[in-house]
């Protein structure tokens, strides 16, 4: 595969939407064939499971049950759209991927990292991102800032405090790979956020 993968991850609040339309922009701009995409979904199949694990009246759904619907979306995925877009030389930007499963699923919901280990070999072989933009803010703010959202979804609605257990593993994974994660601060305004992004992948090109 000779494409680039770049991952864009964060807990809620943090800009993701605005900021990977910037991407997208950004990289088209500078030549590049882009494939955007996300996880859960990315897929028809993948949509669909994303409806199920999104689904706010799933409320008896076994936290086994969750991790493995992650990663049937996610060998959907790989598959279907990013492994055949890697393969043609082309730039893929997904909104969330595995680190979002060590983040929510481990360290939100307690699985142990191990056993998403084992997943992610299985469903990826070697296949990781090239690049993991976080963007990072403090938990208390990112809910404000989803908080202004709608009908909030089976994730949206967890307690602060599974939050901040979400963000402390992010923030420990890309400690752990400094060379694949760049932490982005997701705090100040949107202009400051993306002059840092553009910062990032100026150094791709």
């Amino acid at each position: 595969m000779s494409g680039y993968f770049i991952t864009v991850e964060g807990g809620e609040g943090v800009g993701k939407s605005s900021n990977l339309g910037f991407i997208e922009s950004w990289l088209r701009e500078a030549g590049k064939d882009v494939v955007m995409t996300r996880e859960p979904g990315g897929t028809a199949l993948g949509e669909k499971i994303r409806e199920l694990l999104l689904d706010a009246g799933q409320n008896n759904m076994m936290v086994d049950t969750e991790l493995l619907l992650m990663f049937a979306a996610r060998a959907q995925h790989l598959e279907e759209v990013i492994k055949p877009a890697l393969a043609e030389d082309r730039w893929v930007v997904c909104d969330r991927f595995t680190d979002a499963t060590y983040a929510y699923q481990g360290g939100g919901r307690g699985v142990d990292f191990q056993r998403i280990a084992q997943l992610e070999q299985w469903a990826q072989g070697n296949l990781r991102p090239d690049l993991t933009l976080l963007l990072d803010m403090p938990v208390q703010q990112g809910l404000q800032r989803a908080g202004r959202r709608s009908a909030p979804d089976r994730f949206e609605r967890e307690q602060q405090h599974f939050f901040e257990r979400v963000r402390e593993t992010y923030l420990i994974r890309a400690r752990q790979e400094p060379g694949r994660f760049r932490v982005i601060d997701a705090a100040p305004a949107l202009e400051q956020v993306q002059q840092q992004i553009t910062a990032v992948l100026s150094v791709l090109i």
